[in-house]
């Protein structure tokens, strides 16, 4: 995955009024989560960020490995999850995954599709039913995106997670999601029944 670097400072005030006021001056409530627990459950480290510094890994379709910087203290993060304003859409909240070398994690790796799928030269229309499939590997060796070569498809056939192998990866997206499938379009069934009549009038002909 990409590196890129984001910056932030602690913050004690958690009240919904003190995020309502940092929201307003362009930063955004953030929480680190990592190896911390308290009570079973993750101990989380309440930070802000500015919109301007969150900007770059939040409207991409990207993933990256975060080299996160809290006061001064160096941590290596993934974004775990992000809250958007029901209404403007603004972003809200965002929550990072402190990661490390050795513990693997899962995260959603985006799909490309490689090649030009027989069924679509036949007319067919590719449809991506999935744009991420989740895996789970150190993050030093997942990929910043997942290629699946569809060349040989063909109209009626699909690809599911099940059938997909990548060295180091284990998915947990279930075996039995749909990847991307090639559906029969109008213009294909009017060529296929054109060819079938053409091929009955060449036989009557014999």
């Amino acid at each position: 995955m990409k590196e890129i670097n984001v910056t932030g400072q602690k913050r004690t005030d958690l009240g919904k009024k003190a995020s309502k006021q940092l929201r307003k001056e362009g930063l955004i409530p953030c929480n680190l989560y990592g190896e911390a627990q308290e009570n079973g459950k993750p101990v989380a480290m309440a930070f802000t960020s500015a919109m301007t510094e969150l900007r770059k890994i939040v409207y991409t379709p990207h993933i990256y490995v975060i080299n996160l910087t809290i006061d001064g203290e160096s941590h290596t993060a993934i974004l775990k999850e992000m809250q958007f304003h029901p209404v403007t859409d603004a972003l809200l909240h965002v929550d990072f995954l402190e990661v490390n070398d050795k513990k693997p994690i899962t995260i959603g790796i985006p799909v490309n599709l490689v090649g030009l799928a027989q069924g679509v030269r036949d007319g067919g229309r590719m449809n991506l039913s999935i744009r991420k499939i989740n895996v789970t590997a150190p993050y030093q060796v997942i990929p910043e995106h997942l290629d699946i070569d569809v060349t040989k498809m063909r109209i009626g056939k699909s690809i599911k997670v099940g059938q997909l192998n990548f060295e180091g990866l284990q998915m947990a997206t279930s075996k039995d999601v749909v990847v991307c499938s090639i559906k029969m379009t109008r213009s294909a069934n009017v060529s296929a029944v054109t060819s079938t009549g053409e091929d009955d009038e060449e036989a009557a002909a014999e």
